[in-house]
């Protein structure tokens, strides 16, 4: 796996989780060091500048250090967590989590701070609708996408989760390669392609 070296704003707003203002405002002021393209107002950041600056602004590292998306499962059949959580290990890009409650699953979001969330709809103790507003709820998790798993199919229902802040729906059963598949969309990521 080829370790970008040099990353555009977008790229560094991806990586500390803040808007791409934000990384722009700190280059302009001096907070992040890194240079301009020559002949362009194109900003650009060195590697370990930008690892230098999430250590002195408390940010997590490990999204540069290891350039992998962070997952978090939940769903209440352990049976299906396992499939799932094989699945994306086989796509190798994934560092994931699970849960099997919305409790653990709110937890999990705060703690870990997921690029996405797989969430079952029908869980034993919250809905997944409710899990959708907790998230939605705190402005920091704007970047979490939530993909909502179901073995309902009504639509309004669906329409519902969407209207709660879930980016996208799946009918159980599903194949697992889908979901990755779907999963690999959700976050901009080239299907099938590491590095």
């Amino acid at each position: 796996m080829t370790k970008k070296t040099v990353f555009t704003t977008g790229e560094a707003a991806k990586i500390c989780k803040v808007s791409q203002q934000t990384i722009i405002r700190c280059f302009d002021n001096g907070s992040l060091k890194g240079f301009r393209v020559p002949g362009s107002k194109f900003r650009r950041i060195p590697r370990e500048q930008l690892y230098m600056f999430m250590k002195d602004n408390g940010i997590p590292t490990d999204a540069l250090e290891s350039g992998k998306k962070k997952l978090l499962i939940v769903d209440d059949d352990q049976d299906l967590v396992d499939l799932m959580q094989d699945g994306f290990q086989r796509d190798g890009r994934f560092e994931i989590r699970t849960a099997n409650n919305g409790f653990d699953a709110g937890m999990g979001v705060k703690e870990f701070r997921p690029d996405l969330v797989v969430l079952d709809v029908m869980l034993p103790d919250i809905n997944g609708k409710e899990v959708c507003q907790r998230v939605r709820s705190d402005p920091s998790m704007d970047t979490v996408k939530i993909l909502c798993i179901s073995g309902m199919v009504e639509h309004s229902k669906v329409d519902g989760l969407k209207a709660a802040g879930a980016n996208d729906f799946m009918q159980k059963p599903f194949s697992i390669d889908d979901l990755v598949a779907r999963s690999c969309e959700l976050l901009d990521m080239d299907r099938g392609v590491v590095g």
